[in-house]
């Protein structure tokens, strides 16, 4: 079972993770915002595509699912730490850092 402590540990070993409050909740970033901790440490919000959402919410509906709007459907999901292993924690944020680590395309 994770806890809100594994995740802002696993967040902040990724090289060049910066953590600073946004709006009710906690976030970490590199370029930009990758990951965000709830207020109460029981969820946090990953932006991952919508084909890693689509699976993840598939193989584990009781760990993760889409957040219900506009958001969501770009791939931004919520994840409920106490339903993740470390590992497979590590392995959410490590994927949602990556894309955080990209350029975003030129308009």
């Amino acid at each position: 079972m994770a806890t809100a402590k594994d995740f802002r540990r696993i967040a902040l070993s990724l090289d060049g993770t910066t953590e600073a409050p946004h709006f009710d909740r906690t976030a970490f970033r590199v370029r930009r915002i990758y990951a965000t901790l709830a207020a109460d440490g029981k969820s946090a919000n990953l932006m991952l595509t919508r084909d890693e959402q689509a699976l993840k919410c598939e193989v584990a509906a009781d760990a993760f699912s889409p957040i219900p709007n506009a958001w969501g459907a770009r791939g931004a999901t919520t994840a409920k730490l106490s339903v993740l292993s470390a590992a497979e924690l590590r392995d959410a944020l490590t994927t949602a850092w990556r894309h955080a680590l990209a350029k975003k395309p030129s308009r």
